[in-house]
């Protein structure tokens, strides 16, 4: 539980899988009164794992540019202030100033070719109309 009432609640839909490029990745911004919850995720292959876009070090978003969380190889998470990376499999710092932190984990799965948030995002969330809102990528 992130304690973030703006974090989706689980089953919410975030974007079709086939919507996102392989490997790649994508950013995402909910809003629920004045909170705001930043996560993105990454696809390699059919795996989609996601992450709350702060850096453990700068405690900034991770990306710059809408939707560019990757390095050109689509390897590693890039960090676009510091130039950390990070591994997309587990967020783990390789290099960089934060090397050996982590990126915070945010539960998402696909089902039925929908990318949604996962079942352990947010049980206690409760916005005014029991909607999650989209306000735009990152």
């Amino acid at each position: 539980m992130s304690g973030n009432p703006a974090q989706p609640p689980p089953g919410a839909r975030l974007c079709a899988l086939a919507e996102l490029e392989d490997p790649g990745a994508r950013g995402f911004i909910f809003r629920e009164g004045e909170s705001l919850f930043l996560g993105f995720v990454v696809r390699r292959g059919d795996r989609v794992t996601g992450f709350v876009d702060r850096c453990p070090h700068a405690g900034m978003p991770l990306s710059m540019t809408p939707d560019r969380y990757l390095t050109r190889e689509g390897d590693l998470i890039l960090c676009s202030t510091h130039g950390a990376l990070f591994r997309p499999a587990d967020g783990v710092c390789v290099g960089g100033p934060c090397a050996g932190a982590a990126l915070r984990g945010w539960a998402v799965e696909v089902v039925g070719g929908v990318v949604v948030a996962g079942l352990s995002s947010l049980p206690s969330w409760r916005g005014t109309d029991g909607e999650a809102v989209r306000v735009g990528h990152v």
